[in-house]
């Protein structure tokens, strides 16, 4: 299949595909479901309900897609023999629909490395997400392993649960400075967090993701404003001759803040955080009660 690349202003290395698919058929939607706090439970595997609607409502005609923060090599085959239409994977940074890629962006290494080092200066702990693996600071895996998150911090969650589960986390000094789709941050200190924020913000929107005000430890991603999950959408969206209003998201953390304002339908999760619940267009019942379940059969589309 013929693809087209380009290179934007930001450095970015974008593939898109020329061919479209299939046209969404009238009344039928298109479904986009984070995965950690939403589809699946501290990296639980998926309960039998929630594969049972995801399946239901593509037997339904729907069109059901992941819209994760995952890399794709994290994203797991018990996740995936469920059984979608697409993915998007990295907060946004890679796309594919019916197995066509249309979009794989990775940030050029001279921006890795200058984020890095922004980071770093503040005394913040980085972890780099690549098409091949992840790579940390080793100070961070110590972090995470002291803190206590609340239940509404599933980013932290999981990446607790992947260093006791023996997910292969490599150390920084193995990362082969290729470019990398995103860098998700730790830090002991808020403050640093903004400081931060002043000298990228600019380029990429911070996900900080909830904390307790006794908090040890503060989390969240930058993810280039170029991309991001609802840009993913309208790209799937194209893809599928559809309007955004034909959307249906589902999300529980600050990484589903700008899919949830783009989608037709918003819905964050019993368990999500109060900044996504107050732009949800509705709440569902929380992950731990199958609220993905519930919601979709309450809409008839599962």
């Amino acid at each position: 299949m013929e693809a087209e690349g380009r290179e934007n202003h930001s450095g970015y290395m974008i593939r898109k595909e020329k061919e479209t698919g299939s046209v969404l058929k009238a009344g039928k939607k298109i479904i986009f479901l984070d995965i950690d706090g939403t589809l699946v439970s501290a990296m639980a595997p998926p309960s039998a309900l929630a594969a049972s609607a995801v399946r239901a409502a593509r037997a339904n005609g729907h069109k059901v897609f992941l819209c994760t923060g995952r890399n794709m090599p994290i994203i797991g085959d018990d996740i995936l023999s469920i059984g979608f239409d697409g993915v998007i994977a990295s907060a946004g940074s890679h796309v594919e629909a019916e197995g066509r890629v249309l979009l794989d962006s990775l940030l050029e290494e001279e921006t890795i490395q200058e984020c890095l080092d922004v980071f770093h200066a503040q005394g913040m702990f980085c972890r780099i997400e690549t098409p091949d693996g992840i790579y940390t600071d080793p100070q961070m895996e110590k972090l995470l392993l002291m803190t206590h998150p609340g239940p509404e911090n599933s980013e932290l969650i999981r990446m607790q649960k992947e260093i006791e589960a023996g997910i292969l986390i490599q150390p920084y000094e193995k990362y082969p400075k290729k470019g990398a789709y995103k860098i998700c941050f730790t830090s002991k200190s808020l403050e640093a967090v903004e400081r931060s924020r002043e000298l990228l913000g600019e380029r990429f929107d911070y996900a900080v993701h909830a904390y307790a005000d006794s908090s040890s430890c503060y989390n969240g991603e930058i993810i280039p404003k170029e991309n991001g999950k609802e840009r993913g959408m309208e790209m799937v969206c194209g893809y599928y001759g559809a309007r955004m209003e034909d959307t249906v998201a589902f999300g529980d953390s600050m990484n589903d803040y700008g899919m949830m304002k783009a989608a037709g339908m918003g819905v964050a999760m019993g368990n999500a955080c109060e900044e996504l619940k107050r732009i949800a267009d509705a709440v569902c019942g929380s992950v731990w009660e199958d609220g993905v379940y519930y919601a979709l059969r309450g809409m008839k589309l599962a």
